[in-house]
């Protein structure tokens, strides 16, 4: 019996490859053919205008669903910071203009925050995660790493504003830890893993 197929609404290998690890590490495993959007006939994907993660990750999978006819999954994520009233948020990977490099954005907010003592630099990453079915049934979750930053980029296993967020009950910024201890604690890993059970109802017998 063939599995279902599911499309998780990205081009990123590393993100196909951690939802399936998280459904085979289900108990029982489901059994899901996760593609992705490479896998796909191509089509153009619309704009992330939304106001929110969640509808930003809505507007990716309810696109999917329209061009592709399988039900999709998508993520949509970025950093919160307290001191500047949880902004960037959706604008995390445009902070510093479209366009703009991962060290641009970091180096931004950076010199925004200069005068911010250090006792104010709390801030989240924050990921929503998706379903939408064809029938028209969404589901939505959304988690949130907690942390702080720091004034100096450290480590070389993030991107992103990764070097300098030490996530809570760490003394390391995300992109000093593993790949191990980041899956474990990250905002995707654990909006994946509540969205999972829902999607495994959704989809098998």
């Amino acid at each position: 019996m063939t599995a279902p197929r599911v499309l998780l609404a990205t081009r990123n290998s590393h993100k196909l490859g951690e939802l399936q690890r998280i459904l085979d590490a289900m108990t029982p495993p489901v059994a899901l053919d996760v593609v992705g959007l490479a896998d796909v006939a191509p089509f153009d994907e619309v704009p992330e205008s939304g106001a929110t993660f969640v509808d930003n990750a809505f507007i990716k999978a309810r696109e999917a669903v329209a061009r592709t006819g399988l039900p999709a999954i998508a993520d949509d994520s970025g950093i919160a910071v307290d001191a500047l009233n949880g902004m960037p948020g959706v604008l995390s990977a445009r902070w510093a203009g479209s366009g703009r490099s991962d060290e641009a954005n970091l180096q931004l907010l950076l010199e925004q925050l200069a005068d911010t003592p250090d006792e104010r630099l709390g801030a989240g990453f924050v990921c929503a995660a998706v379903l939408v079915l064809p029938d028209g049934t969404e589901h939505a979750i959304e988690r949130q790493m907690r942390g702080h930053l720091v004034r100096a980029p450290r480590g070389a296993n993030g991107f992103g504003y990764d070097p300098i967020f030490v996530p809570d009950g760490y003394d390391r910024t995300s992109a000093e830890l593993s790949p191990h201890e980041k899956d474990a604690i990250s905002h995707r890993g654990q909006a994946l893993r509540a969205l999972a059970p829902i999607i495994a109802a959704s989809l098998t017998p």
